[in-house]
């Protein structure tokens, strides 16, 4: 049972990751809800997972011109610096906190997403 739930959580979280669309929310609260794992620890195998599908996402989207390179390096290097500093800071904080600090995260994101006016096109 664990296999399948991994297997499914592996699966969704790929392809919201490809979307653009945060699928380390949907892999982080399947480990830690389903398979019980500690929310640091979670959110390590989170990274690893996601090191294999950016990479592919980034060729791919590459091929299709659909990246604005002198915008998303410096977003890339600033990234970079806020997770060695996000990485740090996760050592001082309890599991507890964290994991209803990421809730809070999620609920402020979904509600921003379910209140905004569509784009003008």
């Amino acid at each position: 049972m664990n296999f399948l739930i991994g297997a499914i959580s592996g699966i969704i979280s790929g392809i919201f990751a490809s979307l653009g669309m945060g699928g380390g929310g949907v892999l982080i609260i399947c480990l830690t809800l389903f398979l019980e794992i500690p929310q640091q620890q979670a959110q390590g195998i989170n990274l690893i997972f996601f090191i294999l599908p950016a990479i592919f996402s980034v060729v791919i989207y590459t091929k299709r011109k659909l990246i604005n390179w002198k915008l998303a390096v410096p977003f890339a290097f600033m990234g970079i610096c806020g997770a060695i500093i996000g990485s740090i800071i996760s050592d001082f904080i309890d599991g507890y906190w964290l994991s209803k600090l990421f809730g809070v995260l999620l609920l402020f994101i979904g509600a921003k997403e379910l209140f905004k006016k569509p784009a003008k096109k």
